[in-house]
């Protein structure tokens, strides 16, 4: 895809991370693991999602510090996107449901998005285009997910809960300006979750090659070519983080340095937050990014697809950091359960009536 240059900005950032954390060597022990195949995934810990919690909760609690830090009346926000691949309702938008909490509706667009672990990027991507062409003046955008995986699954080391939200707005009195995203999608399946199906699919010898490394790889080389970027250009580099193995090692095929990814790389204390997973790291970028700094950012989607943006910061950023909880904040608080409590948490065991 050819690149989308400028004219948007990203006016608000905020995120949520869930008090309730599991220890990866937790669900080691519950299903005997051995410790050199669970260490190699780089986790330590993930966070999960209460019992009362889901992607759609999650999300106004990011999109309520988002449009805070923006300082933006919420009826100037014309259309609302939220990307989940676990929203709670089959059939019933949970855009509508955030839109009415920050109070952005009636006169608002309102959709959610599926493409995998990308959904929330593709709605960062459709606002810079209403934005830059006038059609709206403000849009909000959310990530969210509760992401499930199979007991005893190596995906349940990571498969984790978390929500991150932006307002794109105009360019002028943006907190950090999207200068460019490069986009590059095909048809691998590497993972999937057909219908009514409680827990996903994985191809694992598609995971790694075919899918992330060559989409991401692939859209970050696009957005270098056209815009004539190179890695020494970034003060950051944000990539997917399925685990904390994976964005390391794309970083150093790229040319970038451990020092640019590390700052944003929190999978291994939180696991993969899915939709969440690169732009939480870019949230918690922004929350520490001086003026000037520019940050490379590429969400990835199973099935699949990647986007690479280059965005650079404002001096807006600093007096819009002390409006809302930072990344940080929610990533220190923490409960930490056991593997039965999580199981129950997660609705992976059900009683049955009469039993």
């Amino acid at each position: 895809m050819r690149p989308m240059r400028g004219g948007a900005g990203i006016h608000g950032w905020g995120a949520y991370v869930p008090i309730y954390r599991i220890k990866a060597s937790e669900i080691a022990r519950a299903w005997g693991w051995p410790d050199h195949q669970w260490k190699a995934l780089g986790i330590i810990e993930k966070a999960v999602a209460a019992p009362d919690e889901d992607s759609t909760t999650m999300g106004v609690e990011a999109s309520l510090n988002a449009v805070e830090r923006a300082g933006v009346d919420p009826s100037r926000i014309s259309a609302v996107f939220f990307g989940s691949e676990s929203k709670p309702y089959a059939v019933k938008p949970s855009a509508t449901i955030i839109a009415e909490a920050v109070g952005a509706t009636p006169a608002t667009m309102a959709s959610d998005i599926e493409f995998a672990c990308r959904a929330a990027s593709e709605g960062l991507r459709s606002s810079m285009g209403l934005v830059s062409s006038g059609s709206v003046e403000y849009a909000l955008v959310v990530g969210s997910d509760t992401a499930q995986a199979s007991p005893g699954d190596v995906l349940e080391f990571t498969a984790a809960s978390g929500a991150v939200a932006f307002v794109v707005g105009p360019a002028h009195g943006a907190a950090a300006l999207i200068e460019a995203v490069y986009t590059y999608v095909t048809d691998t399946p590497d993972f999937w979750r057909r219908a009514e199906k409680p827990y996903p699919s994985h191809g694992e010898g598609f995971t790694g090659e075919p899918a992330y490394f060559h989409h991401i790889e692939s859209a970050v080389k696009g957005l270098f070519e056209s815009e004539g970027y190179r890695p020494s250009d970034f003060d950051y580099a944000i990539f997917h983080q399925p685990n904390g193995k994976f964005p390391l090692k794309v970083a150093s095929r790229l040319g970038f340095k451990p020092e640019q990814v590390k700052p944003g790389l929190l999978t291994p204390v939180i696991g993969n937050t899915y939709n969440a997973s690169a732009l939480i790291g870019l949230a918690r970028v922004l929350d520490e990014a001086k003026p000037g700094s520019r940050i490379l950012v590429a969400p990835f989607g199973s099935g699949s697809g990647s986007d690479a943006y280059s965005i650079v910061v404002t001096d807006a950023v600093e007096e819009r950091r002390g409006r809302a909880p930072g990344v940080d904040y929610y990533v220190s608080r923490k409960v930490y359960i056991d593997y039965g409590t999580y199981v129950k948490f997660r609705g992976k065991v059900r009683v049955r009536a009469g039993i």
